[in-house]
């Protein structure tokens, strides 16, 4: 009978164990699937998901867990023009009350001079100097990163670029 027990319990353990690797095989998987640049720029949520992956992979030197994250939406119909201006009047906001030493600001959307646009007009009213120790993460295009970087470099923030 304490056999018998005992083999259960052992054969119970190495089904959860077995299904637990399974588990962490999915999840990796998915993982991979999610670092992929989606193909659809109105896929919303593949772009955010996207974005999320980006931005974890390139928190060095970032000292909260909670970065602020803008999702530029592409497209020239007015909904999506109206959701970039109230983004763009949320973030110059934050960047008249300043961001505190040690976090992130992050930016990207399937359309990068989209993103640009907003991430320069947003730095046009920030102080010399009021971003030092924050980090700007742009996700973007190549041909974009000078004029954002140009931007942003006035307030002093760290700025970081991730090629789309």
């Amino acid at each position: 009978m304490r056999k018998t027990v005992h083999a259960m319990v052992l054969g119970l353990g190495l089904a959860l164990s077995l299904s637990a690797c399974h588990k962490k095989q999915e999840a990796a998987t998915q993982q991979t699937a999610a670092v992929q640049r989606p193909s659809n720029p109105n896929d919303a949520k593949a772009w955010q998901n996207y974005l999320v992956y980006v931005v974890q992979n390139n928190m060095q030197g970032v000292n909260t867990n909670s970065p602020y994250m803008y999702y530029v939406p592409p497209g020239s119909d007015p909904q999506a023009a109206a959701e970039r201006g109230r983004q763009l009047q949320q973030v110059q906001d934050v960047v008249a009350r300043t961001v505190l030493p040690g976090n992130m600001l992050a930016f990207g959307g399937p359309d990068s001079a989209l993103t640009a646009k907003l991430i320069e007009d947003a730095f046009k009213g920030a102080q010399a100097g009021s971003f030092k120790g924050v980090t700007v993460l742009f996700i973007g295009d190549k041909a974009d990163e000078a004029a954002v970087q140009q931007a942003v470099a006035p307030s002093s923030a760290t700025f970081k670029f991730v090629q789309m």
